[in-house]
């Protein structure tokens, strides 16, 4: 498959994961998710905030991410793989691995598109 393409399926699935993820982070819209994420930040000694600010990052780099080719898009899809990456961790710290592979998919995938994207930054701080 060319890598374009490619670079495309995960731009649709990494926003389609971020903005259900981001919603209920922002507005707690799925209670049964909402209560589970609530206690998981809880529990990383986290509050309620620290869950909207996530969830406005999340929604941030789902928009931002459909910009490829732009350096926005591949802010977008950073933006994503720090979320994931610090999803990563606190599930590694305080819960089992297990409890992270969502977060290792998204970062695997969200690491493709930023790579893909390299340029665009690369030219953004003058470094081409």
């Amino acid at each position: 498959m060319h890598q374009m393409n490619l670079i495309i399926i995960f731009v649709g699935f990494l926003s389609a994961f971020f903005l259900f993820a981001s919603s209920i982070k922002i507005f707690g819209w799925q209670k049964f998710i909402f209560e589970i994420q609530l206690a998981m930040f809880v529990k990383y000694g986290l509050n309620r905030q620290f869950i909207f600010i996530v969830g406005f990052a999340e929604l941030f780099g789902a928009v931002t991410i459909w910009f490829q080719g732009s350096w926005l898009g591949t802010i977008g899809a950073l933006t994503l793989l720090v979320t994931s990456v610090g999803a990563i961790g606190c599930h590694l710290i305080w819960d089992s691995w297990k409890e992270g592979i969502a977060a290792m998919v998204t970062g695997v995938l969200s690491a493709s598109v930023v790579w893909s994207g390299k340029a665009s930054l690369f030219i953004l701080f003058g470094l081409s």
